[in-house]
């Protein structure tokens, strides 16, 4: 199944990518992918769902994939957890979209955390995976991104970033095409957008069900995890599944596992 193509502006003028596949009017699926991604990471499982007679959303973040980005100097204002977050509001606006199940990768779920916040009735239920709801590193690591992958090049950083990501082979090859596509630029001012949040409140307060995908071979996201997991572990409405296999980019190396869990997951929601 191809994704239908659609783009809009979002209301900063920035033009949106984003695909669509399953039936008009199906209970409503965002599929967010993360900092340095595309859609197209999900794009397989956005078909799986959409057999499933789900309505399936799948955007490019703005600078990624498909979508635009500002003219000029790329800031890290224009790619702020809250710009993203608007974005996907626009998103869900163009759509008419009144309630969706999100899953956000990594990047994808951090966007989603503050829309939670805003407007916890647009969402029937919240997933993640790689991603974790409070974030602190240093103030120097984010800028220095851009002039890092320039100096290592591109193809370079793709394939050992890709190869540290997956030990799946055709989820690495993947996941480097994508990230031998991606802009450094807007990888930098997006990084250093979103380098230092805490949303672990927003996870808190939203009242719906909270389903968290832990891959196991996902080290450095699963060390951050440890506060997130403190605060929502033992709360009525939040899940921790973990997903044996899984990396960074869990749908592609326990694909069956992770299509499975979100399946279960709706279907008790």
């Amino acid at each position: 199944m191809t994704l239908a193509a659609h783009r809009f502006r979002a209301s900063d003028g920035v033009e949106i990518a984003y695909g669509t596949a399953g039936p008009v009017g199906g209970r409503t699926v965002v599929l967010c992918h993360g900092i340095a991604a595309a859609g197209r990471q999900l794009a397989g499982d956005a078909a799986a769902f959409a057999e499933a007679g789900y309505r399936v959303l799948v955007p490019d973040l703005r600078g990624h994939g498909q979508s635009g980005k500002p003219p000029g100097k790329l800031l890290a204002k224009d790619f702020s957890i809250a710009r993203l977050a608007e974005d996907m509001f626009d998103l869900l606006d163009r759509e008419a979209v009144t309630t969706v199940d999100w899953v956000g990768n990594s990047l994808g779920g951090i966007v989603a955390l503050p829309m939670l916040h805003q407007s916890p009735e647009r969402f029937r239920s919240f997933a993640t995976f790689g991603t974790a709801y409070r974030l602190d590193l240093p103030a120097w690591a984010a800028p220095m991104l851009a002039p890092l992958w320039r100096l290592a090049g591109r193809e370079r950083v793709a394939r050992l970033t890709a190869r540290s990501t997956s030990a799946d082979p055709a989820a690495r090859a993947l996941i480097g095409d994508i990230l031998a596509h991606s802009d450094p630029g807007t990888v930098a001012a997006t990084a250093v957008g979103c380098a230092n949040y805490n949303y672990i409140g927003h996870g808190q307060t939203y009242p719906g069900p909270v389903l968290l995908l832990r891959g196991s071979r996902d080290g450095p996201v699963n060390l951050a995890l440890k506060s997130t997991l403190a605060a929502m572990q033992g709360r009525p409405n939040f899940t921790l599944v973990d997903l044996p296999g899984g990396g960074h980019c869990a749908n592609l190396d326990a694909t069956a596992a992770f299509r499975g869990e979100l399946l279960k997951f709706w279907g008790r929601t």
